[in-house]
């Protein structure tokens, strides 16, 4: 049996490896879901809410391979991070932060399937905060993308030329929520070495 990769599905750009800022379209994509707000380094919640994804998207592959003959590779954690002022993200002032956690989900995965998942990794697992993932689906289209390499707080510099550079020297303004997707398993991947592809999504200014 082939296993999907989402990561290597053309109509998704997770392997563009520009380390510049650069337009991309993202189509559609849906996802199970968990939020919180805090630093990530230090919040109970952030953990509870990586703890509680996993098992779900785990059980979601499962299901797929036993009930549809479709197995697949769980995708990589990603972020959609705000604040009610967003030059946090520049200054690194995480308590402020706000998050949404997300793993994609192939496009045969229904809300039903997730639901039934969802139950089996809390019948499985019982951790609380399983009951607070939900499907969600978002709809980014035109986006500012770039591959960042190194610690995630050393993102600020490609932040900064962003908003102060890349967006409005284009013609472009903010339309969205910061997007960051984790390719790199920080548990096990040096800082300096981890892999993120952080997005933004876009509008073109009317002239």
């Amino acid at each position: 049996m082939t296993k999907y990769d989402i990561k290597k599905d053309p109509k998704y750009p997770y392997g563009k490896k520009n380390r510049t800022w650069e337009l991309v379209e993202v189509p559609i994509q849906r996802f199970i879901a968990i939020e919180g707000h805090g630093d990530p380094n230090t919040s109970r919640r952030y953990v509870e809410a990586v703890e509680a994804l996993y098992p779900v998207a785990y059980a979601i592959k499962a299901a797929s391979k036993r009930e549809l003959g479709r197995d697949f590779v769980v995708g990589p954690l990603e972020g959609l991070w705000w604040a009610d002022d967003p030059t946090v993200f520049v200054t690194r002032q995480k308590e402020a932060w706000s998050w949404r956690l997300l793993i994609a989900q192939p496009e045969w995965v229904d809300d039903d399937t997730i639901e039934r998942a969802r139950e089996t990794a809390a019948a499985k697992r019982g951790a609380p905060a399983i009951a607070d993932v939900h499907p969600y689906v978002l709809e980014e289209g035109l986006c500012a993308q770039m591959l960042h390499v190194g610690s995630y707080d050393d993102e600020g510099p490609a932040l900064e030329e962003l908003h102060s550079r890349f967006v409005p020297d284009n013609g472009l303004e903010m339309a969205g929520l910061h997007h960051e997707i984790y390719l790199s398993d920080a548990r096990r991947t040096d800082p300096s070495k981890l892999r993120t592809i952080l997005r933004q999504p876009v509008r073109r200014v009317a002239s």
